[in-house]
């Protein structure tokens, strides 16, 4: 199923994607192979993501979201309809 996530980067800041298999990408990241936005803000957390039926959605999802203030999408990471990752534990671990 596609994602559209949320990764909390070192620096404090967000980067937010969409993908097929989310604990692939999120080992790219965490391996410095993902974007290259990341690869200079290690180490990343996984802290929110929402599944979709077609990955156009959340390609979609994830335009809309990168184009918000920082504010907006934190309180999406604490008030979004999909799933907040409070530990980064499985099944999203890929240390």
């Amino acid at each position: 199923m596609p994602f559209t996530y949320v990764l909390l980067c070192a620096d404090k800041t967000y980067y937010t994607g969409s993908t097929w298999d989310l604990l692939h990408r999120l080992k790219q990241h965490r391996s410095g192979e993902g974007a290259e936005y990341t690869r200079r803000r290690l180490p990343v957390t996984l802290v929110y993501f929402e599944e979709y039926e077609r990955i156009a959605e959340a390609f979609y999802r994830e335009k809309k979201i990168q184009g918000w203030t920082h504010g907006k999408k934190r309180m999406l990471v604490r008030d979004g309809p999909g799933v907040r990752v409070e530990d980064d534990g499985p099944p999203f671990e890929s240390r």
